[in-house]
């Protein structure tokens, strides 16, 4: 026997382990992934319910070149949905002025009772109600091409509308009928949704540099 305890012409473990290519794993800690295998899989960071106004206004980054996202894209479609809206809205209008004017709570002030005097009520009526679409079909396309400030008078616009249909239900009782109320107060809260995501308001703001 040899002075380390190990027969003459014996091979030492290592070594036979190492010529039968059988080496001895490592072992793992309990609840580790496995050597060699794919690391899992992170889940996306969701984004708080309350974000402090001063994380809102931080600039998101100068990236002129940054294209177009899908928010923006589907915010103008939208926009461009509650034009069409208000077309359908105006038309009804003038086809029903004359039902509109028989029923006995209406009253037009400052026009004289008279059918001049309500045609020229109606025609002040499709005159105010246009140019405020074609506000709105303007801003649609300042949109389109990144203002931020557009953005943020489009969604001032959809919170009002939004507010306005709220205190209406809640302090005079106002139904939400799915062929009036109902149709503009969800194209407001899409549009909401659509513009005040990240990817818009990173695409609007794209060249502050500060």
């Amino acid at each position: 026997m040899s002075a380390g305890g190990a027969e003459p012409g014996s091979v030492p473990p290592a070594e036979s382990a190492a010529a039968s290519g059988s080496l001895p794993m490592p072992r793992s800690e309990p609840g580790s992934p496995p050597s060699g295998a794919a690391p899992a899989p992170t889940a996306p960071q969701k984004r708080p319910a309350y974000e402090p106004p001063a994380r809102l206004l931080r600039p998101t980054g100068y990236d002129p070149d940054m294209p177009r996202p899908a928010t923006t894209v589907a915010g103008v479609c939208l926009i461009l949905l509650r034009v069409l809206a208000g077309v359908v809205v105006l038309a009804a209008i003038a086809a029903g002025w004359e039902a509109l004017l028989d029923d006995p709570d209406t009253v037009l002030e400052g026009f004289d009772p008279s059918p001049e005097g309500a045609q020229a009520a109606l025609w002040v009526v499709l005159a105010v109600g246009g140019a405020v679409l074609l506000i709105d079909l303007l801003l649609a396309v300042f949109v389109f091409r990144g203002h931020n400030w557009a953005r943020v008078i489009v969604m001032l616009i959809a919170v009002g509308s939004i507010s306005t249909s709220f205190f209406a239900w809640w302090a005079q009782g106002q139904e939400i009928q799915i062929d009036g109320t109902y149709v503009s107060l969800s194209l407001d809260i899409l549009l909401l949704l659509a513009l005040s995501s990240r990817s818009a308001a990173a695409y609007a703001r794209r060249r502050e540099q500060r």
